[in-house]
C-alpha cells in the first residue's frame, strides 16, 4: 500500500494533546474586529479544544500525526 499524505494546511493549524484531542485557534479573529463584541474577542484568545465531530475530520487529514 502507498503511504498516505498529510494535508499541509492541517499540520500548520492543528496539534494533538497526549489524550488525542485536537487543539486549534478560535475562528473569526483576523479582521472586521470592530463588529465583534469585546466578550467574543476576549474568549477567542489562545487555543481551544475541538469538538468530537470536528476532531474526526482533522484525524482524516493527519493519518500519521
Amino acid at each position: 500500500m502507498p503511504k498516505l499524505k498529510t494535508k499541509s494546511a492541517a499540520k500548520k493549524r492543528f496539534n494533538f494533546t497526549a489524550s488525542g484531542a485536537v487543539i486549534a485557534q478560535p475562528a473569526f479573529k483576523r479582521h472586521n474586529l470592530r463588529k465583534r463584541s469585546q466578550k467574543m474577542k476576549r474568549q477567542a484568545r489562545g487555543t481551544m479544544v475541538l469538538s468530537v465531530c470536528d476532531t474526526k475530520n482533522v484525524v482524516k487529514y493527519m493519518p500519521y500525526r
